[in-house]
């Protein structure tokens, strides 16, 4: 029967619905539709205080159509400048950071699937062991600073995002689906290792590379910690997060300091600071996202069902 419908659904034919699937259909586009709509209101409301006035805020809260327009929030955080400098760095550290991080992933994930491979298992378990059980933010600390001595160094903020354990155990469930015949093939047509990963499996982990490489543009751009914790005010342009970080450190501070009792607090604009920096920090890689929806969401489907 379930062959007849997979037939059916093949052919083109349209399959009539009875009751209780037009149903269930029904509760199931329902549920979807109230689900999306739960995840874009906020984002909306955020973009709409972002242009509001900060008296209206204060008075009215948040707004999704703002009543007094107002693009004080804007000019404050990119009064200085800095901020496109900032937009520059971590724009490049991504895609650096992506590219780089990928082809380090891909590799790492072919090679353990090797089954010609000796040393796959105990790799394997090094690099699992690693997710469960770390040193700590002291020794890490040290290790960054005093070992490799990265202190305002952009290294320190590039090297630690650029592979992680779940990444690798994720690219080598994908690795796993790909039949290791292939590779048997490549050798008896005289390709080496490298040959056959770059002409014969790279081309098959679209998926792989699409998920994984969003994964990892997400971390870099999203990075504001590991600058927080090795790059100081020596450091002239910092990455976008962090900087967005530091203009809400200073407007807070502003409104706590004594030159603050001196000024009308309405006029400098804080809760709507926050929400520009979030439309500022969001907006370019959530346009990223539709470019890889295909393969990212069956890629996640492959990763998770490979065991």
């Amino acid at each position: 029967m379930a062959n007849q419908d997979k037939d059916l659904m093949e052919s083109g034919a349209k399959v009539k619905l009875g009751t209780s699937d037009k149903i269930i259909r029904g509760f199931g586009y329902a549920f979807v539709t109230f689900y999306a709509i739960c995840c874009i209101v906020p984002f909306l409301v955020i973009i709409g205080t972002s242009f509001a006035s900060e008296s209206v805020v204060r008075a009215e809260g948040v707004q999704i159509i703002p009543s007094e327009f107002s693009l004080e929030a804007y000019k404050m955080v990119t009064k200085s400048g800095g901020i496109w400098k900032s937009y520059l760095l971590t724009i490049l550290m991504t895609a650096l950071g992506t590219t780089v991080g990928l082809s380090i992933i891909s590799m790492t994930g072919y090679a353990l699937q090797r089954k010609d491979f000796s040393f796959r298992n105990g790799i394997s378990f090094f690099i699992y062991f690693t997710s469960l059980f770390q040193a700590g933010l002291a020794p890490y600390y040290l290790l960054m600073t005093q070992t490799y001595h990265l202190t305002d160094n952009y290294l320190a903020v590039a090297l630690p995002l650029l592979m992680s354990p779940w990444l690798i155990i994720l690219m080598k469930n994908f690795v796993k689906a790909i039949p290791h015949e292939i590779t048997e093939s490549g050798k008896i047509d005289g390709a080496g290792d490298f040959k056959i990963f770059t002409s014969l499996i790279l081309p098959m982990l679209k998926p792989a590379l699409a998920t994984i490489g969003l994964f990892l543009a997400l971390s870099y751009w999203n990075e504001w910690y590991q600058s927080s914790l090795f790059l100081s005010s020596k450091v002239a342009v910092k990455p976008l997060q962090y900087t967005l970080y530091e203009i809400v450190n200073k407007n807070e501070a502003l409104k706590n300091s004594v030159a603050g009792q001196y000024i009308n607090l309405a006029d400098i604009p804080q809760e709507t600071v926050k929400m520009a920096n979030a439309v500022l920090a969001t907006g370019p890689i959530v346009l990223l996202y539709p470019f890889v929806q295909k393969y990212f969401i069956s890629g996640i489907t492959v990763g998770a069902v490979k065991g």
